[in-house]
């Protein structure tokens, strides 16, 4: 179904209603898993934007997901599902959170090769006029901004202090040192656990709402954040949200809340980029696009910028009879 509403907000506000089934039979087991995600790509409601996208997960739908800006736009280009803008490579999409504007980029065409030439193709042309290989995305995103710092939070028998920032949702930002855990795998249950836990208790806390736009409210997520294994990168985070999700990726809007208030303490230099590096090593790249201001909030407009692979198209199938067919988790 296509979802409706006038804004992107009412769209998922329909699809929470009327088509949650869909998200939980593609999210859940047996199809995905309990850190599964997906993007649904909409009509446009602004002038301007190629498409609407609204992203799901584990337990419902964000805000906006810089990883998923990434991944559907190398899919967008490379397949031709979208018309980008005049220059062939940026895409405008509405999100809940605001208006994104993505730009592909492409690896240099190379040579034909005999052997290339016709090949799936009845006018003979050759492979690489027909495909472009997207090697990265940059997107910038919607203002972020730091809404309170340091707010006091006890886990166990620590008490430590959050950041909490905006970068497209909302996120409690914390140091992995100061809560006792390191940012590894072999640690994720209890980065699991931490993290649900530091949401729950600023949530009780305070009221945690967008300054211009009260359906931006809530706290998406924990992130941990420590010293990099790689010394190109400033920070190595992991990011717990949704319903104890563990983002793979170094977490796109979760970078630009980290950027916010790396910015605020005076640490972000505009002269180079600030490289966030993930779980599993990968990383992306941010930098300052501009300045503004989110009602009495100073903001940054960060720009970030990494890369995807499509690794499959895939047919889904849902049998009436299957008890299990609308998804479960474990």
């Amino acid at each position: 179904p296509s979802p409706r509403g006038r804004t992107m907000l009412d769209k998922r506000e329909w699809l929470k209603r009327h088509a949650d089934h869909l998200r939980r039979t593609l999210m859940l087991e047996p199809r995905g898993h309990a850190d599964m995600y997906g993007a649904i790509l909409t009509e446009p409601v602004s002038p301007g934007s190629q498409a609407g996208v609204l992203f799901m997960h584990n337990e419902g739908y964000s805000t906006m997901c810089g990883h998923g800006v990434v991944a559907v736009t190398t899919i967008a280009l490379e397949r031709g599902l979208l018309l980008p803008g005049g220059d062939g490579a940026t895409v405008v999409y509405d999100s809940p959170a605001g208006t994104i504007r993505a730009r592909g980029h492409f690896a240099a065409a190379a040579a034909a090769m005999p052997s290339d030439v016709g090949e799936g193709s009845a006018s003979g042309a050759p492979r690489e006029s027909r495909e472009r290989r997207v090697t990265s995305v940059a997107f910038v995103n919607v203002p972020s901004f730091v809404l309170r710092g340091g707010f006091p939070v006890k886990i166990g028998t620590r008490q430590i202090r959050a950041d909490v920032a905006f970068g497209g949702s909302f996120y409690a930002i914390v140091d992995s040192e100061a809560a006792g855990l390191p940012i590894d795998t072999a640690h994720l249950p209890e980065l699991r656990r931490a993290g649900m836990e530091i949401k729950r208790a600023v949530e009780a806390a305070q009221i945690i709402a967008h300054p211009l736009e009260p359906g931006l409210a809530g706290i998406y997520g924990t992130i941990f954040t420590g010293p990099p294994n790689d010394p190109g990168a400033d920070l190595r985070n992991v990011t717990i949200f949704a319903d104890a999700e563990v983002d793979r990726s170094p977490c796109g809007t979760g970078t630009c809340a980290v950027m916010a208030v790396v910015d605020a303490m005076g640490l972000l230099s505009e002269d180079r980029p600030f490289v966030h590096e993930s779980l599993i090593g990968t990383r992306f790249t941010g930098r300052i696009a501009g300045r503004t201001a989110v009602g009495e909030y100073q903001a940054i407009v960060p720009e970030i910028e990494g890369s995807a692979w499509i690794t499959g198209e895939h047919t889904f199938l849902v049998d009436d009879a299957d008890p299990l067919g609308g998804g479960f988790r474990v």
